[in-house]
């Protein structure tokens, strides 16, 4: 079977037993504060599991991209190395919300693998909780008598709660699980050694299949366990690794996955797979990290220097740098993967396909300047290195850290030199970097504590402002020492931030309206709207009146329908290509990321302005519409945005129906006319193919015309040009250039009668001519030209010169080479004792260095102390 087949015989398995086959999420995460990435088929359904959302689908069957390099599962270095590691990979599952358990649960797996499948029985074995007495739990006897009547019971092991209790993090639905393994060693070694004892123990050829997780607990923040109120299924089977087994493969890399683009690799690099184990990791590593990068890109993430960004910069450096040092690549070539992937998941994830062309272009434009880094930072090792007798931890991680280097390639170049790296010091380093990082993020979340239970919450913002409302249930967070409190309210107004716009803010009031209690921020997590409070009503029983800031929401409007509108105007200017990357809407202004490959000329942001203000005088009517089928807003010609998780229904959202209708969940004017007026104040590059145009609207616009307004009349005011104002001010320029070329011209000619007159000067000691002198040039361009005309006309030279820019001390130090050689001297070395005497520091070559300071004072006394030192 080919891994297309494969995959579509476990949908359809699912599907044929009752279960609603679903699409998979994103692979970034958006509104869920605890992951970057999704890192496991259920986070989608999270939600569910909580209880926080009503189960629509009572049974569902999916396909996920999961991607694990960060955090608890951080299996990046092991990528490529070995057989079964991926950073991304798809995770089958099916899944009970409340419906069947463990019966069903196990038995279908068994199924589906031996029956449809047709994975020999006598390769199987199955774990199953044995019970952690610490922690009051039992054995799974259920799942053990269950197994029983499917597999010989010696092929049933039991396992502790490292690898049979599932847990989704430190709190939250956990409960024990049942895993399948394959044994595919040959049978002479499965005669040789009895396959249980390898289970769980990292034999590459005896792993794990399938996960069948039981959700029956809920872990609360003391740790203790408290049963669900429903119990729910939950399961996971990577596909490379079925792909693998049913291919009858000894590597996942061997299968129709990852052949097609490894073969690609070696044709490209004129090798051959299977013959050079380091050339086949490079291979493996290339293929690999690929599909997460390709993916998370399509997902709307681009690279980037921190959070998840950062994550996809990492793994595309780890990928460049195998494919430069083991592959000879010196060019850019990873990009030149993406369209052989997007062919493959045509059929299953066309996103990709649909974007192949932007994605393709941002890997290229990151491995082009990582490619520069590579080199610069192989240039400082090298640098080091010579004078080194060993590797530095605080090197190695500067090179890991600023220059993207993986501390194995420092080890490799240092062994290449007969050199030690110095692996505790890097570790410290690394260490102390993650705890800075944590301390800076982390967030100590309490249990939700239930304060009325058994609603569920209603979102009415779209029409209301303000709403009476209970409080279903609160919990405590301290985020960076602050204390705070999150709020859930059965009814709301209060618009959770989602889709680039920002979350409502406004006051909570008690019934009585006497108390009022700051709403600071609303965020959405797993489906609940949360409310930020600094403080909490002492009484949480009664009702509430639940605020907006009005004022601050209708200018969020404003800049939200503006976005909307100026989407519509770029495709319609620039293209069909245009499609949103990015978003932030606030009260204040509105910011847009874009794929398009060029800077936009004045001519077209100034059309771009001209058909949204004409939008915003025609007073157009927001056409919404909600829960329309999804398939259907598809066919009406809507436009939707890669990385967004649809359900089955959506809203649309429509000004003009031959102009901009888009999927959206914000909130938006009724009318265009309300924003007033839209103007567009910057137009930048972000990454690769991606541009970001910030506007703003409405009475912020409005002060903005007006500040221009002033700026020109002040200007015509100065300049006494009521008239032609562009035509004075060019005069103006014209004669500013005029007379710096005559300043330059005159500094040129004092530097060089000051040239002569210091080589005058110059003392011979020790068979050294040396000047030392303070001067007065303008500027250290003026101090460099001088240094090195000195040079040209006085042999053996060693110039120390000082000057005064601005009020603040230079130094300057400049060296003949062959005092460099002969005598040991090195004005970079020199510089930096100098540099004390002015409070200062600096550096460069051997032979030509400078220093700034912020002590004038001590120019003399630098002067003396080189004096000395020549001396000496």
């Amino acid at each position: 079977m080919t891994t297309i087949e494969i995959r579509q015989a476990f949908l359809d398995f699912f599907a044929s037993k009752g279960h609603q086959v679903v699409s998979s999420a994103p692979i970034v995460v958006k509104n869920d504060p605890t992951l970057m990435f999704t890192n496991a088929g259920m986070n989608q359904f999270k939600e569910l599991f909580l209880g926080d959302a009503p189960v629509k689908y009572p049974r569902v069957a999916d396909t996920q991209r999961c991607l694990r390099v960060s955090g608890k599962h951080n299996d990046l270095e092991e990528v490529g190395i070995d057989t079964y590691h991926h950073t991304m990979f798809e995770m089958l599952g099916n899944w009970s919300f409340g419906d069947y358990f463990k019966k069903e649960a196990i038995t279908w797996s068994w199924e589906l693998l031996t029956e449809v499948y047709r994975i020999p029985k006598d390769q199987l074995y199955v774990t199953v909780f044995e019970g952690d007495e610490k922690e009051g739990l039992p054995k799974d006897q259920e799942a053990y008598n269950l197994w029983k009547e499917l597999i010989d019971e010696d092929r049933i092991l039991l396992g502790n709660k490292k690898d049979n209790f599932w847990e989704m993090g430190e709190t939250g639905p956990c409960g024990p699980c049942s895993e399948i393994h394959v044994d595919c060693r040959t049978p002479a070694e499965k005669q040789e050694v009895d396959g249980k004892i390898l289970v769980n123990n990292d034999h590459p050829q005896v792993i794990e299949i399938w996960n069948n997780v039981f959700m029956q607990y809920n872990r609360l923040k003391d740790g203790s366990l408290q049963p669900l109120p429903a119990q729910h299924v939950d399961t996971g089977m990577g596909l490379e690794r079925l792909v693998r087994v049913l291919q009858q493969k000894s590597s996942n890399y061997d299968t129709d996955v990852f052949q097609p683009l490894i073969q690609f690799i070696a044709k490209e690099a004129k090798v051959t797979y299977g013959e050079d184990e380091k050339l086949d990791i490079a291979m493996r590593v290339m293929a690999d990290h690929i599909r997460a990068i390709s993916f998370c890109i399509a997902d709307g993430q681009l690279p980037s220097n921190n959070k998840a960004g950062y994550v996809i910069r990492r793994i595309l450096r780890r990928a460049v740098r195998y494919a430069y040092t083991f592959l000879n690549f010196k060019d850019p070539f990873l990009n030149k993967l993406v369209p052989v992937l997007a062919g493959q998941f045509e059929s299953v994830f066309p996103e990709l396909s649909f974007q192949k062309e932007f994605v393709q272009k941002v890997v290229l434009e990151e491995e082009t300047s990582f490619l520069r880094t590579l080199s610069t930072g192989i240039q400082r090792f090298e640098k080091f290195a010579n004078t080194a007798s060993k590797i530095e931890g605080s090197f190695a991680f500067e090179l890991y850290d600023t220059f993207g280097f993986p501390i194995d390639l420092t080890d490799l170049m240092a062994r290449e030199k007969g050199l030690e790296v110095d692996m505790e010091g890097f570790n410290k380093e690394l260490q102390e970097q993650k705890t800075r990082s944590r301390a800076a993020t982390a967030i100590d979340t309490g249990d939700w504590v239930i304060v009325n239970a058994g609603e569920e919450v209603e979102f009415v913002g779209y029409q209301e402002l303000e709403t009476e409302c209970k409080i279903l249930k609160y919990r405590k967070i301290i985020a960076r020492g602050k204390e705070q409190f999150q709020v859930v309210l059965d009814r709301t107004p209060f618009y959770a931030e989602s889709g680039g716009q920002i979350g409502d803010t406004g006051r909570l009031e008690d019934h009585s309206r006497l108390f009022q209690f700051e709403v600071t921020d609303t965020k959405k997590e797993n489906g609940l709207i949360i409310h930020y409070l600094d403080l909490l009503p002492a009484d949480l029983e009664g009702s509430f009146w639940a605020l907006v800031d009005e004022e601050k929401r209708l200018s969020t409007e404003n800049n939200h329908s503006a976005t909307h509108l100026m989407h519509a105007a770029l495709k319609q200017v620039l293209g069909s290509h245009v499609n949103q990357k990015g978003s932030l809407v606030n009260g204040d202004y509105l910011r847009f990321d874009f794929s398009h490959f060029s800077k936009l000329s004045a001519q077209e942001i100034s059309e771009i302005e001209s058909i949204v203000n004409k939008k915003i005088r025609q007073n157009i009517s927001l056409k919404e519409q909600r829960n329309v089928p999804y398939e259907e807003a598809l066919q009406s010609g809507v436009t939707a945005l890669f990385g967004e998780k649809y359900g089955d229904y959506v809203r649309v959202i429509t000004f003009d129906d031959h102009f901009s209708k888009e999927l959206c969940g914000g909130t938006h004017v009724k009318a265009t006319g309300q924003i007033g007026y839209f103007k567009i104040i910057s137009e930048s590059a972000v990454a690769a193919g991606v541009r970001r145009i910030e506007a703003i609207t409405g009475i912020k616009a409005e002060e903005y015309i007006v500040n221009q307004q002033k700026v020109l009349s002040d200007l015509k005011e100065i300049l006494k040009t009521p008239a032609d104002l562009v035509k004075t001010i060019e005069n103006l320029l014209e004669e500013n250039s005029r007379l710096r070329k005559e300043s330059e011209k005159n500094i040129l000619e004092k530097s060089a009668g000051l040239k002569y007159e210091l080589a005058k000067q110059a003392e011979n000691i020790n068979g050294i001519n040396f000047i030392a002198k303070r001067i007065e040039l303008p500027n250290a361009d003026a101090v460099k030209n001088l240094a090195f005309g000195i040079k040209e006309i006085v042999p053996d030279l060693f110039l120390i010169l000082a000057a005064e820019f601005e009020g603040k001390p230079n130094l300057t130090v400049m060296v003949s080479e062959n005092l460099i050689k002969d005598r040991n001297l090195n004005a970079g070395v020199i510089i930096r004792e100098l540099a004390k005497e002015i409070q200062g520091g600096g550096g460069g070559q051997p032979f030509y260095a400078t220093a700034g300071g912020k002590n004038p004072a001590g120019l003399d006394s630098a002067l003396e102390k080189a004096k000395a030192f020549i001396l000496s």
